[in-house]
């Protein structure tokens, strides 16, 4: 039996662009930062058989429910932004598709809840005892048409999630018109933090609210730099217990990360290193928990 010391519960996905496909979604990207940050990590999800996601997780375990097919997004861009049309979901995760074996995670563990399509039940969040629990309720913050038109929403049945878990993370994107709901969000969360891309983030906690620059670089692409931010701020709390120092550190991770195109973006060695030592003191605390 692998004791893991991080597991992502959300859809892993199909993105189309200009009539191709590739593989996206939190769970992918999420997973992939942990491993590079030392982590063992498993995923809890559902999908098709239409795609084989194994050569981009080698040493992730996953746990897959299958489904008639996999939630799948087609992502337009325009002078005004993205545009997102949803094409496909597939099955509902709740607390009884994790293996028994992970339902408890080990001292020290992380479980990131990351739906992208509504499709992670928020019982989940309380499903893990005393683990730390982190949440990027993205997903639980849109919704479509039925021709399948993406679009941003309130998210329903936020309170017992704000009040359980640890960290949560979430992008200024998904609060675009609805900016009088972050106070709220702030308020009741243990920790809040509101990525704001080439901007940094700003970190609600302790009773304080802090702003962090992230590093200028030249961007790529940003699909799944929040869902690097969310992982790499998520290990980083947990190994030093510091937030502030947290945020610097995904800042400098996320940052690289637009500058390669999807899930190649993911952390390299060489800048997990560069990262770490932006803050020495801290990385030195935080290595030592390893």
């Amino acid at each position: 039996m692998v004791e893991l010391d991080y597991l992502v519960v959300g859809h892993m996905t199909r993105d189309l662009l200009n009539g191709d496909f590739t593989i996206g979604g939190t769970a992918c990207y999420a997973a992939r930062t942990a491993q590079a940050l030392g982590c063992r990590v498993g995923i809890v999800t559902s999908a098709g058989a239409d795609v084989d996601f194994s050569p981009t997780l080698d040493g992730i375990l996953v746990s897959c429910s299958p489904a008639a097919e996999t939630t799948t997004f087609e992502n337009v861009y325009t002078a005004e932004g993205r545009r997102q049309v949803l094409h496909a979901v597939a099955k509902t995760l709740v607390p009884e598709m994790v293996p028994v074996h992970w339902r408890v995670a080990r001292t020290g563990g992380i479980v990131h809840v990351g739906p992208v399509a509504q499709e992670c039940d928020p019982a989940l969040v309380g499903a893990f005892g005393d683990a730390f629990v982190g949440v990027t309720p993205q997903g639980w913050m849109r919704h479509w048409d039925q021709a399948g038109r993406v679009s941003s929403c309130p998210w329903r049945g936020a309170e017992p999630v704000l009040a359980r878990a640890d960290a949560i993370v979430l992008s200024e994107e998904d609060v675009a018109g609805m900016d009088s709901l972050l106070p709220q969000y702030a308020s009741r969360a243990r920790l809040l933090v509101v990525t704001r891309g080439a901007e940094g983030c700003i970190v609600y906690g302790r009773g304080r609210a802090r702003r962090f620059p992230a590093p200028a670089v030249c961007e790529v692409d940003a699909t799944g730099a929040g869902d690097v931010f969310a992982a790499a701020f998520f290990v980083w709390l947990r190994r030093s217990g510091d937030p502030w120092t947290s945020a610097r550190f995904a800042n400098c991770v996320a940052a690289r990360s637009v500058t390669r195109m999807g899930l190649a973006s993911t952390p390299r060695p060489e800048e997990v290193l560069r990262c770490r030592r932006s803050s020495p003191s801290q990385a030195r605390a935080a290595l030592g928990r390893e």
